[in-house]
């Protein structure tokens, strides 16, 4: 890793926050440009800003690597990877401008391309972490196959801010598909499932899904000459590029008519909650509204259901159910996340407690007390 622990005034202000703050028991709230303040537990503390922390410290387009700052805007990020026809092929959803790689990773969200190439972690490559002694340490580097142990650095993915202040991270990068073709069907949900998971066992270039209210929409990308013959073998209708592109932004960021109705639901005192399930999973009978992702995989349900009757379903067909949006004050004394069993809460903590012994960082955005 690139990051200079030695003569760099953004790190410095940084490190003796946290000495201070380790000194006197002072909880710590991390933040970039909070776009996705509303995930997770409650925030609190005194604000640790990452944003000075920025900048792309290095890109080997020929490599496929790219190491930035922690308070680097994504905005910046992609634009300079899309100069070299590269690409976050894992889609990391923006929800409003101001995002920064720091949350990207914290966060651990990706977008609707995850169940073809792979989520977040599977893209760090390493990673500089300020831990809460005020130690900046270094994990992984800006290589596959660099891991001895732990691999600290994906770890950090969906961490929430619990572990330690992202500093820095070393991202591989893929170059952006030669071609791309979105597809619409009319199917109810159980032909719909069916049907992904038949075209998910055979060889095409499948790379997003979507259904909602009747309607499931299919990206295709890859080698244009693999990307029309799967359209063809498919059918459907297809759709142009100057409908399709604003479709899957939308779904990307959450800006289109599903989520937008879930946002008003949800100040009307419902949840957005999202099940992560078997792709093979059967319809769930949830009251509601669902709109499908990832092949099946990933189901939002937007619903006024007790949190035991999402749970009790995701578990019944071999998931979990996260609470992902709802008012503040329904949010307070709840668990966001499924509870961990015991042997992986004792891990998480044990974890917890390396890296964060005074407990400082983002108490409570995880799971409750810690």
């Amino acid at each position: 890793m690139s990051i200079d622990t030695s003569s760099d005034p953004a790190l410095a202000r940084l490190t003796e926050q946290v000495r201070t703050a380790a000194a006197t028991g002072t909880p710590l709230d991390i933040r970039g440009g909070c776009t996705k303040r509303f995930y997770g537990g409650p925030a609190r503390g005194e604000p640790l800003d990452v944003r000075p922390l920025s900048g792309i410290s290095s890109y080997a387009p020929s490599e496929l690597v790219v190491t930035a700052r922690a308070g680097t805007p994504l905005a910046e990020l992609e634009a300079a990877v899309a100069e070299k026809g590269q690409c976050l092929p894992f889609e990391p959803p923006r929800f409003a401008p101001g995002g920064t790689v720091g949350g990207m990773v914290a966060a651990g969200l990706s977008g609707p391309a995850r169940a073809a190439v792979g989520a977040v972690r599977d893209y760090v490559l390493g990673a500089t972490l300020l831990n809460g002694r005020g130690e900046v340490l270094s994990f992984g580097g800006q290589v596959m196959k660099n891991v001895a142990g732990y691999d600290v650095s994906r770890l950090l993915a969906g961490s929430m801010g619990t572990l330690g202040v992202i500093l820095e991270v070393s991202l591989k990068v893929l170059p952006v598909a030669p071609a791309t073709a979105t597809l619409r069907f009319d199917l109810d949900e159980a032909t719909a499932l069916r049907r992904l998971n038949e075209w998910g066992g055979q060889p095409l270039p499948l790379n997003a899904s979507a259904w909602w209210d009747g309607t499931l929409v299919v990206r295709l990308r890859g080698a244009a000459a693999a990307v029309e013959a799967a359209a063809r073998s498919l059918g459907g209708e297809r759709l142009p590029d100057e409908l399709a592109q604003p479709f899957w932004e939308g779904l990307r960021d959450q800006h289109d008519e599903f989520f937008a109705k879930a946002r008003a639901a949800v100040q009307a005192g419902a949840c957005l909650w999202r099940l992560s399930v078997p792709s093979v999973a059967p319809p769930l009978q949830l009251s509601g509204e669902q709109l499908i992702e990832w092949g099946g995989a990933q189901r939002w349900w937007c619903t006024s259901a007790p949190a035991s009757r999402m749970r009790e379903a995701a578990r019944a067909v071999g998931g979990h159910a996260t609470l992902f949006l709802a008012r503040e004050e329904d949010k307070v004394g709840a668990e966001v996340f499924t509870p961990l069993a015991p042997p992986l809460e004792r891990i998480h903590r044990e974890l917890k407690r390396a890296f964060d012994p005074h407990g400082l960082f983002n108490s409570g955005r995880l799971y409750p007390g810690w």
